[in-house]
């Protein structure tokens, strides 16, 4: 799972909003398998990772939520100490500038995913399929 496609949503900073984005993704049957989300200037911004790109658009789009939809690189990783460090210093050595990340997990898994949002997706994807996790 070198590259995936993240949503960015805006949703308002209030009770409750975020649970029903999230809700109206389970409604439909998408799994969410990473997530991060934090309130910047009066509003939530949350990004998601998915594991059906194509449904979630269309919720967005019913819901006429405020969103955007960018490759990121993703790497399974092990879940042992240092590789969350071996990941991102492997990026750095590849001249990769990592602008931010967050992890999820995927169903059925007990491999971390590592969502990076970079500047080079295929350089860090194609770098970072030499450590992902088997």
């Amino acid at each position: 799972m070198a590259k995936a496609k993240e949503f960015r949503v805006t949703i308002e900073d209030r009770p409750a909003a975020l649970g029903a984005c999230c809700k109206a993704l389970a409604d439909r049957g998408i799994n969410i398998l990473a997530f991060q989300s934090f309130v910047e200037q009066g509003e939530s911004l949350a990004r998601f990772v998915v594991d059906n790109p194509a449904a979630a658009m269309e919720v967005f789009r019913a819901a006429h939520a405020n969103f955007e939809q960018e490759d990121v690189a993703v790497v399974r990783l092990a879940h042992r100490s240092g590789e969350l460090a071996r990941a991102a210093m492997l990026l750095g050595a590849e001249r990769v500038n990592i602008n931010y990340s967050y992890c999820g997990l995927e169903p059925g898994s007990t491999t971390p995913l590592a969502v990076f949002g970079v500047d080079q997706v295929t350089k860090a994807s194609a770098a970072l399929d030499t450590i992902a996790a088997k």
